[in-house]
């Protein structure tokens, strides 16, 4: 266990002293009419006034939403102790953020994550800002900086009903400052350092500069601009554990004498780089030796991001925005694997015309990979291109037997035949493996390089009216019933690079897939408003798939102003995305191929379970190494029974269903704001992927032979569904106390479980989520003059991860969050703060980086700029 640094012992202490000197100033009334920024309310009035507009796509109170939502208002992000306003989004009630890399969170809720989560959609002000080839977004690589955020909302749980696609686990809806109310220049300085007591590198530097200005130019016009630079150095993944600790276990070689040993953060030693060698009277597997993740990838983080907007209202209500987003992004990304994202540009253009009752937008976002590189198809190449692996095995088996002759134990022949094997291996941090880098980084073909090049487009079109507003207004008035309307386009265009895509149909041309979608809500109040009944039907037809249909009911009794019940039923598809529909990757002897019809016609049919195929294998080099070599014929004969043929097939959408209820409320004279939810959740055709062998003979006779044979097989990944029925349920609680319009105490505790599995085949994606996880905050903004602080405690209990890469145990962790702040004149805020401030390191997940203490100073200028309300 690491000891705490001088740092966090003074921030500890310097915490302590101020919170409880503002405890100790006076009772509680009397701190009630104390001095204070005209932004504050008791915890009444700010609930009772809260409003929302994701939950339903229309303003309504946050107290009488019909779904659950959280918000994150500003004035919430202001005391935060984490440094920026998406990383205080994981203390948000239901939500787990899952962290590959300084510059790469991940955001999920109610289970089933993963590291690239196509289940969790993100907007900015409504609009998508995914990767269009990935399908999610790189976390905050595009999003708004802390200048300009005015809100988060997040629904932890399906929204498909109402933003179709992909929003099935849930979305967060950053809506940003508008130029009209927030004018003037703003700057922000960041500095921080990480890998404290880090026992691989040397306490590393953190810098980001941000900038937003804003200027209302007339009644009608106003433009803002914003900008940052970030730049730090990423958290290091170096997890040893073998991922084939049993592969010789039938020959005796564990541990370190396993001569196939694969540690989860060490590329270039997977399942395609190693054989079956016949040494000294035993079938023995043996991996090339492979690089460190650390050896192959460059661990400085760099981000520069910017945007600019142009509002204009023609008249009064109307307001139409044109704004344009890029950012540029060098960090780590993982998906099946783990990337280095290099020179990698995203961009969008978007217009959008608000007016009562109505509203449309359309926006356009490119992505272009630059010179990112996949780290295992690095390393294995590296490796390769040196010396090939029939020489590399060759070599090996000499050496081997030449130690042997020379009466040496299997053991010491093993090492001996490795170093020969080595023998002018590029040597990690000198001139010649830099170069190799270089050279592989430019070659677009997995099989031989390690490039990643995709260009890719989204453009989307989406409107919306709510018809009581306008058109039936009258209607309305009549009937009671509110009706809203909304229809969204979305087309992606992929730019074939002959690896990663190809367009099967139209070689030479772009691959385009899309679909369309809308919705009719009808929503009414009964009992003199007491209750409200809410009816929503999607549809959504994409390319490749029949018309599905998603409704949604839902039910609010609101028995006073004060408390609020709520119950819903909704259904949602997610479809394949860019990925895994339509991939075509060579990579280290295995082809990963999507799973539309497109592109894997035939492969199914023909393919065998690679999984059985491994087990043969298994069983016989275990029957060689008890009877003898000579028994290998007849050990694959025998064998031969456990070769299972594929009956997988071809992609269809993922579905799930949801039941949800919950209740919001005001206790204690409104100063104890209650929230709590249950929902149980019901999944089919979970998309995964299948590994599977098609022999490259045609006699059947032989197939057994052909499958022990690695060079008489072709090997694919292909996306599927799993057959797997999987059902989950949890709740969660959170609740705020405002002891004073200035102090607030803020707790949540979430349960998360998988329920059971019907057929289960394995394929789904991990349930990846800890059963429990807690936050506790408390913050004061007024503790003295103009002294604040914020203290936060997170903790989660142990969880199994399961991935492509690894599974296993996540072990519990817990972290403390603070910060103390202080607003010196009417132009300057400054901040000092720790997010695990106690620097024990954790990881997020299995094959992820240690992440430990991160402390920051926080430096704001306003120049000037109207505060928020």
């Amino acid at each position: 266990m690491k000891h705490i640094d001088p740092l966090s012992s003074t921030l500890i202490a310097i915490f302590c002293l101020v919170v409880g000197n503002s405890f100790a100033q006076s009772p509680r009334d009397s701190i009630r009419t104390s001095q204070r920024r005209d932004t504050s309310m008791t915890g009444k009035t700010f609930t009772l006034s809260e409003i929302v507009v994701s939950a339903s796509r229309m303003e309504e109170k946050l107290l009488q939403s019909p779904i659950s939502i959280e918000k994150m208002s500003s004035r919430d992000i202001r005391l935060s102790a984490q440094p920026s306003y998406f990383d205080a989004l994981e203390n948000i009630k239901g939500v787990q953020m899952i962290v590959p890399s300084l510059g790469f969170k991940v955001l999920n809720t109610r289970g089933f994550a993963n590291t690239t989560n196509v289940r969790f959609v993100q907007l900015v002000d409504g609009m998508d800002n995914q990767a269009p080839h990935i399908g999610a977004p790189i976390a905050s690589a595009m999003a708004p900086g802390d200048l300009d955020v005015e809100s988060v909302e997040v629904i932890p749980g399906t929204a498909s009903a109402l933003y179709g696609m992909n929003a099935i686990n849930g979305l967060a809806n950053i809506l940003t400052r508008n130029p009209f109310e927030h004018t003037g220049l703003s700057i922000q300085q960041k500095v921080g350092i990480n890998h404290v007591n880090d026992t691989q590198i040397s306490p590393q530097l953190y810098s980001e500069t941000a900038l937003r200005y804003a200027q209302k130019l007339s009644s009608k016009l106003a433009f803002k601009i914003n900008g940052s630079y970030t730049g730090g150095y990423d958290w290091i993944a170096d997890d040893r554990a073998d991922l084939f600790s049993n592969g010789n276990a039938s020959a005796g070689l564990t541990g370190s004498d396993n001569p196939a040993i694969d540690p989860v953060n060490s590329y270039g030693n997977e399942s395609a780089n190693r054989r079956t060698l016949s040494l000294n009277g035993k079938n023995i597997v043996v991996a090339r030796t492979g690089y460190a993740e650390k050896d192959v990838t460059d661990y400085h983080l760099r981000n520069w991001k910017g945007d600019i907007a142009l509002h204009w209202r023609p008249v009064k209500g109307h307001e139409v925005i044109y704004a344009y987003r890029i950012a540029y992004l060098n960090s780590i990304y993982q998906r099946s694997n783990r990337f280095r994202l290099e020179d990698y540009r995203l961009g969008q253009y978007s217009i959008q015309w608000r007016a009562p009752g109505w509203q449309i937008r359309t926006y356009l976002t490119s992505e272009n990979t630059g010179n990112s590189y996949n780290l295992r198809s690095m390393a294995e190449n590296i490796d390769r291109g040196y010396k090939t692996d029939n020489v590399w095995f060759s070599n090996f088996t000499q050496a081997f037997n030449q130690a042997i002759s020379q009466d040496k134990s299997t053991t010491d022949a093993l090492q001996v035949a490795r170093q020969a094997a080595d023998a002018g291996r590029p040597v990690p941090g000198t001139a010649a493996f830099q170069k190799q880098i270089d050279t592989l980084r430019t070659v677009n073909n997995w099989d031989i390089g390690a490039a990643l090049r995709v260009k890719a487009y989204l453009f989307h079109i989406e409107g919306q009216a709510n018809l009581g507003e306008n058109l039936l207004k009258g209607f309305k008035n009549t009937s009671g019933i509110d009706i809203n309307l909304g229809f969204d386009h979305r087309r992606y265009s992929i730019v074939p690079d002959g690896n990663y895509f190809i367009n099967p149909t139209e070689p030479g041309k772009n691959l385009i897939y899309g679909k369309t979608g809308g919705f009719v809500q009808l929503n009414r109040s009964f009992a003199q408003s007491k209750v409200k009944v809410g009816l929503t039907l999607r549809w959504d037809k994409s390319d490749y798939f029949t018309l599905k249909w998603n409704p949604r009911v839902t039910v609010v009794y609101s028995p006073s102003e004060m408390h609020h019940f709520r119950a819903s039923f909704q259904s949602g598809y997610r479809f394949p995305s860019i990925f895994e529909g339509f991939s075509n990757v060579n990579s280290g002897g295995v082809k990963r191929v999507g799973g539309l019809p497109v592109m894997s016609n035939g492969i199914f049919e023909n393919s065998y379970i690679r999984s059985s195929v491994d087990a043969f294998v298994s069983a016989v080099n275990a029957g060689v190494n008890k009877l003898g070599a000579s028994k290998r014929d007849s050990l694959i004969a025998a064998n031969a029974g456990l070769i299972t043929r594929n009956t997988y097939t071809y992609l269809k959408p993922e579905q799930i269903q949801s039941l949800e209820v919950g209740y919001k409320g005001l206790w204690l004279d409104g100063d104890l704001y209650v929230d709590a939810d249950f929902y149980y959740n019901y999944y089919q055709n979970f998309m995964a992927q299948i590994e599977a062998n098609i022999p490259k003979g045609s006699n059947p006779d032989s197939l057994a032979f052909y499958m022990y044979d690695r060079t008489k097989q072709d090997r694919y990944r292909l996306w599927t569904n799993s057959k797997t029925t999987v059902y989950n349920y949890g709740a969660s609680v959170g609740l705020r106390y405002m002891l004073t319009s200035d102090l607030s105490l803020r707790g949540n505790v979430s349960f998360a479980r998988l329920d059971h599995k019907t057929s289960n085949d394995g394929l789904e994606d991990g349930f990846n989520t800890p059963q429990w996880t807690l936050n506790m905050g408390i913050a004061h903004e007024h503790i003295w003059k103009g002294l604040g602080a914020g203290l936060t405690y997170k903790w989660q209990i142990r969880y199994y991860w399961q991935s492509f890469l690894v599974n296993g145990y996540v072990p519990s962790y817990s972290t403390v969050d603070a910060q103390i702040s202080y607003h010196f004149s009417g132009v300057l805020d400054g901040r000092i703060g720790a997010t695990n401030l106690l620097n024990y390191y954790y990881v997020s997940f299995l094959g992820g980086p240690q992440i430990g203490g991160f402390y920051y100073t926080t430096f704001t200028w306003n120049l000037p700029q109207k505060r928020d309300k």
